[in-house]
């Protein structure tokens, strides 16, 4: 319907937003502007980070979060909302130099927390992005 306002997209538990599998910014973007309270402005940041790190970063939705990869080579990061932080998921992340700080089931994964009133430390941000795309990544981008 023509004038007709889209629908804020639900927020699954621990307010992640539930957003429809697909590739590209735009998917990601709704996702960031429907992440709850401080996440959004968090989560703009990040991406702008990850963007300035990897040129040419592709972008998609999948399992409602965020995955960032490299044409050919496989997703090397995610982004997923819980309900007091945000975790991005580095798939590759015990082969990151310095390792990030939490701890992961897989052993190749490792983890960087963000919690509200945290100040991101954008260089080693960007430094572990730049390390991970230089990793294989997990899965098909």
């Amino acid at each position: 319907m023509p004038g007709k306002a889209p629908r804020k997209p639900k927020l699954l538990s621990g307010g992640n937003p539930q957003i429809a599998k697909a590739d590209g910014d735009e998917p990601v973007q709704a996702y960031i502007d429907a992440m709850p309270g401080w996440k959004s402005d968090a989560g703009r940041q990040l991406d702008a980070i990850i963007t300035r790190a990897v040129p040419g970063v592709k972008k998609a939705v999948r399992w409602n979060s965020p995955f960032y990869g490299i044409e050919g080579e496989g997703w090397i990061l995610g982004v997923h909302c819980f309900a007091k932080y945000i975790k991005v998921a580095f798939f590759q992340g015990a082969s990151l130099d310095p390792i990030p700080p939490v701890a992961s089931k897989d052993k190749n994964a490792r983890y960087f927390h963000i919690h509200e009133g945290d100040v991101l430390d954008e260089a080693q941000l960007r430094k572990w992005v730049k390390q991970a795309s230089k990793l294989p990544g997990w899965g098909k981008v």
